[in-house]
């Protein structure tokens, strides 16, 4: 799987939300599927395979890699995958 092809493909057709804050709050609501995490996300709760139940991606790059790799003109921490769209994003391996 190519990370950033599936990333932007994600964007694009999919449901996804940025941000360490609205990853939480899809968590706690029951609407994240994965949480793709950048490897500087300050948030410690995000250090590992899983966030309550929810399959964690950690990105090899920085939040501003992460950005670039979403399409985004912006440093983005966490992407939250809602709905995955046509992207292969949900059956990717680290």
């Amino acid at each position: 799987m190519n990370i950033e092809r599936s990333l932007k493909l994600l964007v694009e057709t999919g449901k996804v939300y940025f941000g360490v804050e609205q990853a939480k709050k899809a968590v706690k609501n029951g609407e994240a599927k994965m949480l793709v995490v950048a490897s500087n996300c300050p948030e410690e709760a995000f250090r590992e395979k899983t966030y309550k139940n929810v399959p964690i991606f950690h990105f090899k790059g920085t939040n501003v890699e992460l950005g670039a790799a979403s399409g985004k003109p912006f440093a983005i921490s966490v992407v939250t995958v809602v709905d995955p769209g046509e992207s292969d994003i949900l059956s990717g391996k680290e």
